[in-house]
C-alpha cells in the first residue's frame, strides 16, 4: 500500500504537463495573446471613434447632423468612408466657414490625431473608402508617360492639362492641385470631393492613379525645367490665345498708328 500511494500523480501534475506540451508547439501564445491583443486592439479602437465622436459633436454635428445623417446646410456622412474626412478635413475645407458653390482650402484646424479620430468615427457609421496606405499612393516605380495620358482625358477638363486649376459653372472652380500631397490626390480620385466625380478601383484602377501622381510631380515639382519660356500662368491655350490676341494684335495696331501718322507727316512736310 505503501508503494502504490508513492506512485500515486500529484493533483497538479496534468496541469503542468498540459502547460509544457502548448509551450512547446506554441500553443500557449495561442491560447491566451491573440485573444488579448484582439481585446486590446478592439479597446483602442472603440476610444478613438468615442474621441472622434466628441470632436465631431463639436465641430460638424451643426451641418451634418448629430448622427452624421446630414441636414440642409450640409450632406449625410453615412458612408462616405475615412478617406473622404482625411481629405476635406486634411486640407482645411472643413469645418467651413461658410456654405456655398464652393468650399476652398484654407489652413487645416485638427493635428492628424484628432483628423484620425473623427475619421474612424464617420466610418463607423458606415463602410466607405479607407485611408490608403503610402505604398498605395507613393509614385515610386509608377508609369510618368501613362499618367499624363490617364490625366488628359479624365482630368485636364477641369484641372488643366498641368493641373494648374480651371473655372467651372456657377462661381465653382476646379482646384489648383500644385503643393497637394500624394494622400490627398489619391483620395481626392477615391471619393470625388464636391464637383468632382469619384473614380474607385473598379473604374480607375491602384496603378494608374499612382501614375496620375507621378505625371504632376514630374511637371509641377520643384526641379521640372519649362524650356518653353513664360508660361502665362500654364492655363493652357485660351490664356495663351487671349494674351496673343490682346497684347500681339495691340501691338501691332500701335505700330500701324505710328507708321500712318509719321507717313502723314512726312508728305505735309
Amino acid at each position: 500500500m505503501k508503494k502504490l500511494s508513492a506512485r500515486r500523480r500529484h493533483p497538479l501534475a496534468a496541469v503542468v504537463v498540459l502547460l509544457l506540451a502548448l509551450a512547446a508547439t506554441g500553443g500557449l501564445y495561442t491560447a491566451f495573446a491573440p485573444a488579448s491583443k484582439a481585446k486590446a486592439d478592439d479597446t483602442a479602437q472603440s476610444l478613438t471613434i468615442e474621441e472622434g465622436k466628441k470632436l465631431y459633436e463639436v465641430g460638424c454635428a451643426s451641418c451634418h447632423g448629430t448622427g452624421g445623417q446630414g441636414t440642409t446646410d450640409g450632406p449625410s456622412l453615412v458612408g462616405v468612408g475615412a478617406a473622404a474626412v482625411d481629405f476635406q478635413v486634411g486640407t482645411g475645407r472643413m469645418p467651413a466657414q461658410q456654405p456655398g458653390a464652393q468650399v476652398p482650402r484654407k489652413r487645416v484646424v485638427y493635428n492628424q490625431a484628432q483628423i484620425d479620430q473623427l475619421a474612424a468615427y464617420i466610418a463607423s457609421l458606415g463602410a466607405g473608402p479607407a485611408v490608403p496606405t503610402k505604398n498605395q499612393y507613393s509614385p515610386e516605380g509608377a508609369d510618368v508617360a501613362k499618367g499624363g495620358e490617364l490625366f488628359r482625358t479624365n482630368c485636364a477638363q477641369c484641372h488643366n492639362f498641368t493641373g494648374k486649376g480651371g473655372a467651372l459653372t456657377h462661381g465653382k472652380y476646379a482646384p489648383e492641385l500644385t503643393g497637394t500631397s500624394p494622400k490627398h490626390i489619391y483620395e481626392a480620385m477615391q471619393t470625388g470631393p464636391q464637383n468632382m466625380p469619384s473614380f474607385p478601383d473598379t473604374t480607375m484602377t491602384e496603378k494608374n492613379k499612382k501614375d496620375i501622381i507621378a505625371y504632376l510631380n514630374a511637371v509641377n515639382g520643384d526641379e521640372t525645367v519649362n524650356p518653353g519660356g513664360l508660361e502665362l500662368g500654364g492655363l493652357g491655350p485660351v490664356s495663351e490665345g487671349l494674351f496673343a490676341w490682346i497684347f500681339g494684335l495691340g501691338a501691332l495696331i500701335a505700330v500701324a498708328v505710328w507708321v500712318a501718322a509719321r507717313t502723314a507727316k512726312a508728305k505735309k512736310s
